[in-house]
């Protein structure tokens, strides 16, 4: 090892693989120090399953703000399927299916839940956020553009209604269904707890960043799990000479002595020295490693349960299973639905009726499974729960856990014809595949703070202060330390967006 590197990138998730690629490739050198001992953080696929043969993406699962921009200059070999099935969402009666490829289906699938005066709104929505999609999304891998440039890209109407206005406000202003109005809502909850009407951006920030990904706001199946996505980042950084070193333990940042201390699987400590530190970690992490009071703790606010199934469970609409899971399936996530569970949570207590989405990857892509799995039928399924707020699991971690899982399994079945446990795969011990994690897990696993999926609250693509112009949206108070992690500007969910944006800063200093 050197005694000094150009750069030691703490953490090594997606966003710190992205950086060192970038970094090793342009001549510097890196040194990449993850805690665990694999590098991917939450873009991890496992067998999660004692004894069976499927590798199931045990934290995120989708993509969509990942940009080709990145994966043609790191080389990356990732492929990506579009998902022809957008969602289907049960209702009394029937249910209601989006299907990109049929319009006419789509059309008559809204009459049928008598949502049929919303097909014109829907179409013009989205036809709206796919047009900002357009304009927006060229400029995540820019500096940042001032609030006026991004007022005057985004429009008057747009910036009003998306940006100022609660998003729930203008979702109940376009749609008449309180079914419709639910399932555009949900882009605006995801990993955040909070209410779609408020003021302040939150719900809003969350919409925007779901519906502009890769300029169109499609969220694709990554072939091969999402392990796929950072095993490809791990090969271009190794390749470019980065050095990657897993179980160790990040201590200290000490900026002044440009230094970073860490402590190995045997207890031994390290120091290095760093001409810039990337922190690919939680801002309340890099904090606490600056030795600086924590900020407000981050809140994370969602369950995420992965499955083996031997087969997909019969539906209560007699819809075709294969049909109603190839997208996203959306269970309780009504208007008046997601607020009944977010009033339930925010009062302390676990939501009667969870609202929760499903997705089946192998429908997909079968190459997670086995051959033998593959043979038989089975498949996967990944549910999220949303409203699931850390301060429930807090006091007790597994009875609110347990309790959490019972509820969200009850809530399902409620649209099956068949109890889903039922169609659960057993592992090599004779338990159900069946794995669940809460917030407090998704800290204790991969170190996000509060369970906080995208390190703290999203912030907006752009820049909000004068000094910020310009710059990468990783910058802190000190010149040498850089944000690298989903906690940075432009941050959140799997894009890779802020690591090339610190190697960019990195890359830019004289």
């Amino acid at each position: 090892m050197h005694a000094t590197y150009d750069a030691v990138i703490v953490g090594g998730g997606h966003n710190g693989l992205t950086a060192a690629a970038y970094l090793a490739r342009a001549g510097r050198t890196v040194l990449l120090l993850e805690r665990a001992d694999h590098v991917g953080g939450a873009t991890l696929s496992a067998r999660a399953f004692p004894g069976v043969d499927a590798n199931v993406s045990r934290y995120s699962y989708l993509v969509s703000l990942l940009p080709r921009q990145v994966r043609d200059e790191l080389g990356l070999r990732i492929e990506l399927r579009r998902r022809r099935i957008s969602s289907y969402t049960p209702a009394a009666g029937g249910g209601l299916l989006v299907d990109t490829a049929d319009d006419a289906a789509t059309a008559a699938s809204f009459a049928s839940v008598d949502a049929g005066g919303d097909v014109d709104a829907w179409r013009a929505f989205g036809a709206r956020t796919g047009a900002l999609a357009t304009r927006l999304w060229p400029t995540m891998t820019e500096p940042l553009m001032s609030r006026t440039d991004a007022r005057r890209l985004l429009g008057a109407d747009d910036w009003r209604d998306l940006v100022e206005r609660p998003v729930g406000e203008v979702v109940d202003a376009t749609f008449g269904s309180d079914l419709v109005r639910g399932i555009v809502l949900t882009d605006a909850l995801i990993g955040t707890f909070a209410r779609t009407h408020e003021t302040g951006g939150r719900p809003n920030r969350c919409f925007l960043y779901h519906v502009i990904g890769g300029g169109t706001g499609d969220w694709d199946v990554p072939v091969g799990g999402m392990g796929a996505v950072a095993g490809a980042l791990e090969a271009a950084a190794r390749q470019a000479g980065a050095e990657l070193l897993t179980s160790a333990d990040v201590t200290a940042i000490e900026p002044g002595d440009a230094e970073v201390a860490w402590t190995d699987a045997d207890g031994g400590e390290h120091r290095v020295g760093a001409r810039h530190v990337l922190a690919a970690c939680a801002p309340a992490v890099l904090d606490r490693l600056l030795g600086r009071a924590p900020r407000e703790a981050p809140e994370g606010a969602q369950l995420k349960i992965n499955m083996l199934l031997t087969r997909l469970p019969r539906l209560r609409s007699g819809i075709d299973p294969r049909t109603a899971f190839a997208g996203t399936f959306h269970v309780h996530e009504s208007a008046t639905e997601l607020e009944t569970a977010y009033q339930q949570a925010a009062a302390g207590r676990i939501p009667d009726v969870p609202p929760v989405e499903t997705y089946c990857h192998s429908l997909t892509d079968d190459s997670i499974l086995g051959p033998g799995l593959r043979a038989t039928g089975h498949q996967t399924l990944t549910a999220f729960g949303l409203h699931m707020p850390a301060r429930l699991f807090v006091a007790d971690p597994g009875g609110s856990r347990a309790a959490a899982l019972a509820a969200t399994m009850r809530s399902i079945d409620s649209v099956l014809a068949e109890p889903l446990e039922d169609c659960l795969a057993r592992d090599e011990h004779g338990r159900p595949c069946l794995e669940v994690r809460s917030p407090v897990d998704l800290e204790a696993d991969v170190g996000l703070p509060g369970g906080h999926i995208f390190h703290r609250d999203l912030t907006w693509p752009w820049a909000e202060r004068d000094d910020e112009v310009g710059a990468w949206g990783v910058e802190t108070a000190d010149r040498r330390v850089l944000l690298a992690g989903a906690g940075a500007r432009r941050g959140g969910g799997v894009s890779g967006i802020p690591g090339r944006a610190a190697a960019m800063a990195v890359l830019g200093t004289v």
